[in-house]
């Protein structure tokens, strides 16, 4: 058992029978009472996040977890498959446990996986990611006169992204996983 005091950006905790990463935490000493550490935590097998304070005098039980840099190779209805560059280990993870970020995934890109044992319980993208525009409309003259127009266009994986007017087919543009949206165009 641990004090909550030692609580850092990272740290996986078994809290409610479930295993949560802290993804934010304040240590709070107000001025009457106890101090506390305010933490939002990031469930690894859901994705949901929520806010729990921990009382100092509490104890809490951090897990032991592994990193490991693998690649997206395939995915089918139910699960997503990643292997290891070096050693061509591969590991599924479930579709549900990746949620909605699934849609992000491309053959060949490289996530962390979060391995508790010899188990992986959840992935984590990197924040921007790469992408080919493979379908969108052409700029049409005069579209522009209302400022910042944007249009639909559909990435090399399938992903649907609403991209500047100025965007074309062959376009290579990066993605923000955080929330979906273009973020730059990139010069090839």
């Amino acid at each position: 058992m641990a004090s909550p005091n030692d609580i850092r950006k990272g740290t996986v905790l078994n809290y409610e029978n479930d295993l949560w990463v802290c993804v934010g935490f304040q240590r709070v000493s107000p001025g009457k009472g106890s101090s506390f550490v305010r933490t939002r935590l990031k469930s690894l097998s859901s994705g949901k996040v929520v806010e729990n304070n921990f009382k100092a005098a509490e104890s809490v039980t951090f897990e032991q977890v592994g990193f490991k840099k693998m690649q997206f190779i395939f995915g089918d209805e139910y699960t997503l498959t990643f292997m290891d560059g070096q050693s061509y280990e591969q590991v599924a993870i479930g579709r549900d446990v990746v949620g909605d970020d699934a849609r992000f995934l491309k053959e060949g890109l490289d996530v962390t996986i979060i391995m508790h044992g010899e188990k992986a319980i959840s992935m984590e993208l990197p924040i921007k990611i790469e992408y080919v525009i493979t379908q969108t409309d052409t700029a049409v003259k005069g579209d522009t006169a209302s400022g910042n127009v944007l249009k639909d266009a559909t990435m090399d994986n399938g992903l649907m992204v609403r991209v500047p007017i100025f965007a074309k087919e062959g376009d290579h543009i990066l993605v923000s996983t955080e929330t979906g949206d273009y973020v730059e165009r990139i010069a090839k």
